[in-house]
């Protein structure tokens, strides 16, 4: 009998994006237009929230964007500001509860809020509030934004925003749509990026720039570590309620979440990883015939390494971009089945080639196995891997989805050892110091969070207990 199976994806996964309109008629729709641009930032669900200046009007949906939202959920979506989110599905399932942007009224009106990160102390805030007698509709630390703000004392929505972000800790890019206006806010630390852009006489905000090319839209500058922009009829402003800390961008931006044609504080993402591949090469030479990328991720870093090297660069290997999150195996189980429906070898150019093999990372290993023999068995003489990041060995706290330490491969083997595991005849990873001269076009940079590659978490926090527990604990000592 044939069966369902859920595919696996070997990659660490951004939870959310982001986006918000203000001031066009057509709002709801550049939204849904928006969030399908940031679309690889979360597949699980999604969401729209818009106000015609008087009350919001929501939906929201479990899937794709362009399958939640027809033309005729749009038309019930009228006003000429709204948000929208997408989801990432996460380990604990998917859930409609969970979507974004989440709505309340309360006695200061009603709030939506749609946010990408995470806070380190949301249990503890949680358990606080529900003490007090707040009520939690899901489990997702978002709600816990909008309970702090209804209970604060302040008299305008912006300040009270600004009140209840004083209580939160972690990583945070938020955008919020009152009736009157629309409140965009990075953390402090600007673990995640947020983006400002123009359209006609109103504003956009986005997780990356590439949103805005969709709609027409004109980038104009990120959102600073510890901004809030304020958007409303009278124009927009800019808020700094913090007190400034360092910044640490989420260096995996630019490894592999984003876009590759998403710039960010002036960095191209598809430029860094090529360099990434130059430096790679440097670092971790190889004897082969042919550079071949993992599609789609590690194409751009494939370049650079065989740039810098002057191995020919091909595609050997062919991904199927009609892949869904499942798929029906036939009762006559195929080997490697899900990694063959993503990716077919190419075996005329592979057979008797000494081949190099770039992917952006490495997390528990299994896909990386998969595609090796994969290689093997259409023929080649050598498989070489080199990976365009360092051996990630630690979990994310800041808005990732990771596995348990136990779970990463790096995380307890050397190099030799990952290769033995994956059947390469080498394993190659770029360092952390050449991971940031790459990002930084061949400067020494700081202001990146690189935890989990290092385990030097900016904001301390209580890591997974010994029995392999993954748990999101309050901050120490902040």
């Amino acid at each position: 009998m044939a069966r369902d199976i859920l595919l696996e994806d070997d990659h660490f996964h951004d939870q959310c994006g982001v986006f918000g309109v203000f001031g066009n008629d057509e709002a709801a729709n550049l939204t849904y237009l928006g969030l399908h641009s940031l679309q690889h930032r979360g597949q699980e669900a999604c969401g729209i929230v818009s106000s015609n200046g008087q009350q919001l009007f929501m939906h929201r949906g479990l899937g794709l964007v362009q399958d939640v939202f027809t033309a005729q959920v749009i038309e019930r979506l009228p006003g000429n500001r709204a948000i929208g989110h997408v989801r990432y599905s996460t380990a604990g399932g998917s859930h409609l509860k969970n979507a974004q942007p989440l709505a309340v009224d309360s006695v200061h009106g009603s709030l939506a809020v749609a946010h990408n990160g995470n806070l380190t102390n949301y249990h503890a805030l949680r358990r606080e509030l529900e003490a007090q007698g707040s009520i939690f509709s899901s489990s997702s630390d978002t709600e816990v934004f909008v309970h702090l703000v209804a209970r604060s004392h302040e008299k305008s929505n912006v300040d009270r925003i600004a009140d209840a972000l004083h209580r939160v800790q972690g990583a945070y890019s938020l955008v919020f749509l009152s009736a009157d206006e629309l409140v965009a806010v990075r953390d402090p630390n600007g673990f995640r990026p947020l983006c400002l852009g123009t359209l006609g006489d109103g504003y956009v905000v986005a997780s990356e720039p590439p949103a805005f090319g969709l709609i027409g839209a004109e980038y104009l500058r990120d959102v600073k570590p510890g901004e809030m922009i304020v958007i409303d009829a009278f124009g927009v402003r800019s808020v700094f309620p913090f007190a400034p800390r360092p910044s640490h961008m989420c260096i995996f931006e630019h490894v592999y979440f984003a876009r590759p044609d998403a710039t960010f504080d002036g960095v191209g993402v598809y430029q860094a990883r090529q360099r990434m591949g130059e430096v790679l090469a440097e670092e971790q030479p190889v004897d082969a015939d042919l550079v071949i990328p993992v599609p789609d991720s590690g194409v751009a870093a494939a370049l650079g390494f065989a740039r810098k090297t002057g191995i020919p660069f091909e595609l050997g290997l062919i991904r199927s971009h009609y892949v869904g999150r499942t798929f029906i195996e036939p009762t006559q189980s195929i080997r490697h089945f899900g990694v063959r429906l993503k990716l077919h070898p190419v075996t005329s150019m592979l057979e008797g080639k000494r081949v190099a093999v770039v992917d952006d990372s490495i997390v528990r290993g299994t896909t990386s196995r998969k595609i090796v023999r994969m290689i093997r068995d259409a023929g080649a003489k050598e498989v070489h891997l080199r990976i365009s990041s360092p051996p990630t060995a630690w979990p994310c706290f800041y808005g990732i989805d990771t596995p348990n330490r136990q779970e990463l491969i790096a995380s307890r083997h050397t190099a030799e050892e990952v290769a033995g595991y994956v059947t390469a005849d080498s394993l190659g990873y770029l360092s952390v110091p050449g991971l940031h001269r790459a990002v930084h076009g061949g400067k020494d940079a700081t202001g990146y969070c690189d935890a989990c590659f290092t385990g030097n978490y900016p904001i301390p926090v209580e890591l997974p207990r010994e029995d392999g527990k993954r748990r999101q604990l309050p901050l120490v000592g902040v």
